[in-house]
Formats: structure tokens, sequence, C-alpha cells
């Protein structure tokens, strides 16, 4: 990221760019015959994902970092959320071995681009979001 770019809405957010297309793969996935049937999981994984995207354009209309940092790390533990889901679908035989692990590798890449624009605003807290991005 540069640091003097300022970022004017939340969909120019590398990390929530990664969430959307984490969030299009999860339901792509819970199109599948089998997995669409289990509303309890499908719905879960759904949302995990979907909250990982919305938490960080909420949070981008923070007023503070330090309100943004809280709704960021909202949208992290949401990707671990669907890492953990991704188990119990692929227990189930729901998805391949291979769906699995790009599903997860993505919801991993997406944590660790939240994680990582994390600390770039940690370095900048005394700033507002929109100040200096």
């Amino acid at each position: 990221m540069v640091a003097h770019m300022k970022i004017r809405s939340f969909d120019q957010i590398e990390a929530w760019q990664l969430a959307r297309e984490l969030t299009k793969k999860i339901y792509k996935l819970t199109q599948k015959e089998k997995f669409c049937k289990d509303f309890g999981l499908k719905r879960q994984i759904q949302n995990a994902a979907g909250s990982a995207m919305h938490n960080i354009a909420e949070g981008f209309d923070s007023d503070t970092n330090a309100e943004f940092l809280r709704f960021l790390r909202y949208a992290k533990r949401s990707c671990s959320e669907v890492q953990s889901e991704l188990y119990v679908a692929l227990d189930q035989k729901y998805i391949s071995e291979a769906e699995f692990h790009d599903a997860f590798d993505y919801a991993g890449r997406t944590r660790a681009t939240i994680r990582g624009f994390i600390k770039y605003l940690l370095s900048y807290k005394q700033k507002s979001p929109h100040d200096g991005l």
C-alpha cells in the first residue's frame, strides 16, 4: 500500500476486495448438491464470509482508527471461522480436497492481508482512517 494514497471508499481496500472474492468462492461451494441441503452450515459459512467483507466496509466509516481496527479484527476472525467451517464441509464430503485447499488458502490470504492492514493502521493510529491512506 502506498502511504500517501487516500482511500476514498471501502471497495478500494485490498482486504475488502479479497474478502469479496472469498465470499464468492464460499457461495459457489455452498451451491453444490450436498452442501446446499445442510442449511445450518451453509448459512453459517456464508455469514462468516460475508462478515469479513461487511466488517471492513462498516469499519471504514469509523471516526477513529481504534474503531476501524476493531472492525478489521472482527473481519480477520471471520476468515478463521470460514476456515474452520470448511473442515466441516470437507469432513461431510460436501467439497473435495482441492476445493477445500483452494478456499482455505484464500481465506488465509485474506486474513493475512487484513492483518497487514491492521499493522499499517497501528503505525498511524493517531490519524483518522481516511488520513494519509
